[in-house]
């Protein structure tokens, strides 16, 4: 079982940064991932970025690509998120989660956080 526990969020400027980490409660593990959502008020839910575990691969999606970074610290079983140029549309709270199973990267995740919320003003 995996527990995981979302900081790092909070209210900042456009153009600023932040860096969200989770942290998990398991063993490290080998065949996982772990990657980030997030969902605006009156939206779905998104994937954002996913980093496999094992070998440190990362995907970032279109919209975030060359701003946010997705990155692990094994030792600590910890996954960052480091958010620069921060803008409104990128408003949100934030998951955490976690995938033992084989998948794919935007979806077969099978642990959450509680989520931590961003919100960027102009």
């Amino acid at each position: 079982q995996v527990q995981l526990v979302e900081s790092g969020g909070g209210l900042v400027q456009a153009g600023g940064s932040l860096r969200l980490s989770c942290v998990a409660s398991a063993r490290t593990f080998s065949r996982s991932r772990m990657g980030w959502f997030r969902q605006a008020p009156g939206k779905e839910r998104e994937f954002v970025a996913a980093i496999s575990w094992s070998s440190g691969r990362t995907y970032h999606v279109d919209s975030v690509k060359g701003r946010f970074t997705v990155s692990r610290d094994n030792a600590k079983i910890t996954m960052y998120l480091q958010m620069n140029n921060l803008k409104p549309e990128d408003t949100a709270v934030y998951y955490c989660a976690a995938g033992l199973s084989a998948g794919s990267w935007d979806r077969d995740y099978d642990y959450w956080g509680q989520g931590t919320q961003v919100t960027v003003s102009s």
